[in-house]
């Protein structure tokens, strides 16, 4: 499993260090949402473009901890260029992910199953499951996807 670890970590890292989609797109037609973690500081900013029921550009930016951050790089390439229903169903995924070691009750206080995630199907995010051996940095890690489910809600809110 070290070797797995070892590749993960250099995932995260890179993205640390070589951000994908830095930036920020022209507004409007682009619309912004901005995300803050009070907890540890980090920030994110993204610039968002949604055409033809698509998420056709995004551009990040913002600043904190190599988790975050590279969570945010990691999400940018993950679902620009991805229909609406896709990068729904990736946050949910993500955010699945994140949450997989908390206890799954239902409503008779039974545990339920969590839900399994395909991490091959992931891709580099699979990278960041290791975080959730360290609970306090899972909203390093979510704060990006936060913004982003926030910002898809806005922006559909404006079209209709």
């Amino acid at each position: 499993m070290g070797d797995f670890d070892d590749l993960y970590r250099e995932i995260i890292l890179d993205h640390y260090r070589s951000p994908r989609n830095r930036g920020e797109l022209e507004s409007p037609p682009a619309h912004r949402v901005e995300g803050f973690n009070p907890l540890c500081g980090d920030e994110v900013v993204l610039s968002l473009l949604v055409e033809d029921g698509k998420l056709s550009d995004l551009k990040i930016g913002g600043s904190g901890c190599s988790i975050s951050q590279s969570s945010a790089s990691l999400m940018s390439s993950a679902v620009k260029g991805k229909s609406l229903e896709e990068v729904h169903q990736l946050i949910h995924t993500f955010k699945t992910m994140m949450s997989i070691h908390e206890a799954h009750l239902g409503k008779d206080g039974e545990n339920e199953e969590p839900d399994v995630i395909d991490l091959d199907k992931l891709g580099e995010l699979a990278a960041l499951q290791g975080v959730v051996k360290f609970p306090v940095r899972i909203k390093c890690a979510t704060l990006s996807w936060v913004a982003l489910a926030q910002g898809l809600d806005e922006v559909a809110a404006e079209a209709s």
